[in-house]
């Protein structure tokens, strides 16, 4: 008995368990979303689509500009 015990206290499922605990013992909540795939062709392709059309907009340069400006980036 003591073993099956020590095998279910050390199986991914009590982990996960324990760490949530902990994590609203801090007074943290869980949130899971969904997120698009980034990995699949569907999403390459209106990825690509989507920055041309921006590039390719009579805006494109004040677009660029108003992104730069608020975009912080460390000095090398």
């Amino acid at each position: 008995m003591a073993k099956k015990r020590a095998l279910k206290e050390t199986s991914s499922r009590y982990r996960v368990r324990a760490h949530r605990k902990r994590m609203r013992a801090k007074g943290m909540r869980l949130l899971q979303i969904w997120v698009p795939d980034t990995s699949t062709p569907e999403f390459k392709k209106e990825a690509h689509r989507q920055s041309l059309a921006v590039s390719r907009s009579r805006h494109a340069a004040e677009d660029q500009a108003f992104i730069d400006a608020i975009s912080e980036w460390p000095d090398k």
